[in-house]
């Protein structure tokens, strides 16, 4: 690909990763939009990165939460320190992301080669990425149903292990391009009685120990025999994306304290709805 289709990627997944619209989705569909024919979206490195690019995203979320962080680790290693939990709140929020975190990592591992495959497919994207707009509907609805319109003064350390687990297994269906990790992981935390801005929060948190290992694990393939050219748009990308990230986190967190899915939803529904007609009927490959 060439410079200015690696940051116009860079700056699409940056401000796509954290709103619940689904990156991976808009960058299967967004070339193909583009007739971007020279971008191979199933090479094993366009994916390399892609992952890549989300390093920036790691990186945007650990700069924003960066003295929650700080806490959160602190509190921890004060946990194994000591040998026993206690009660406080850092550390119990820290725990509940480690657990959080166990189920996306191992699907993610059984299914690698999988989802790879999915990426040369724009008609799956939209399809996936119109099921994610449902998906928001179908969790504003439960919630709404299960809890009313009570704003819910549970937060993150008041959650079960368990809910943090399912909180995660949510987050994996991510792995699928046009399902969107953010979207999954806050209804996930929605429907376990936490309101719209601390499930983004629990969200937010959750996503950076996940795409910044993925990342990591990605970058050696950027230095393979034919693909050196890939690693100075790479890690360039990876700068532009951690800007829109953080820009995006901002205005989210924000976002989420009086507002839902919906929004999202509609956009992500119509999208993928006139993508899939889209590839249907050829434009889209």
């Amino acid at each position: 690909m060439s410079v200015p289709q690696a940051l116009a990627l860079a700056l699409l997944q940056g401000m796509s990763e954290l709103f619940p619209v689904s990156s991976l989705g808009h960058i299967v569909l967004v070339p193909s939009l583009l007739q971007w024919h020279n971008i191979r979206r199933a090479d094993p490195t366009f994916l390399a990165f892609v992952v890549v690019l989300h390093l920036g995203t790691a990186l945007a979320l650990v700069l924003y939460y960066r003295r929650e962080w700080w806490a959160i680790l602190s509190a921890m290693a004060s946990s194994v320190v000591r040998g026993r939990l206690s009660n406080d709140r850092n550390e119990a929020v820290g725990w509940r992301l480690v657990v959080g975190t166990i189920p996306v990592g191992i699907i993610g591992i059984v299914f690698q080669q999988t989802v790879r495959r999915l990426f040369g497919d724009a008609f799956a994207a939209a399809t996936f990425l119109a099921l994610n707009g449902i998906v928001m509907f179908l969790g504003e609805y439960l919630r709404q149903r299960q809890y009313g319109r009570v704003r819910s003064s549970r937060t993150i350390a008041d959650m079960t292990y368990a809910q943090s687990v399912a909180v995660g297994f949510a987050q994996s269906f991510a792995l699928l391009p046009g399902i969107s990790r953010s979207g999954a992981s806050i209804v996930g935390g929605l429907l376990c009685d936490l309101d719209h801005e601390e499930a983004a929060h629990f969200s937010f948190l959750l996503a950076t120990p996940v795409i910044g290992a993925a990342a990591l694990l990605e970058i050696p393939k950027l230095f393979a025999p034919g693909a050196h050219l890939a690693a100075l748009e790479a890690f360039g990308g990876a700068i532009l994306a951690g800007i829109a990230a953080y820009l995006s986190v901002a205005f989210l967190t924000r976002y989420f304290k009086k507002n839902d899915l919906r929004p999202f939803g509609w956009y992500c529904l119509v999208f993928g709805a006139v993508c899939m007609v889209l590839a249907r009927i050829g434009v889209l490959t």
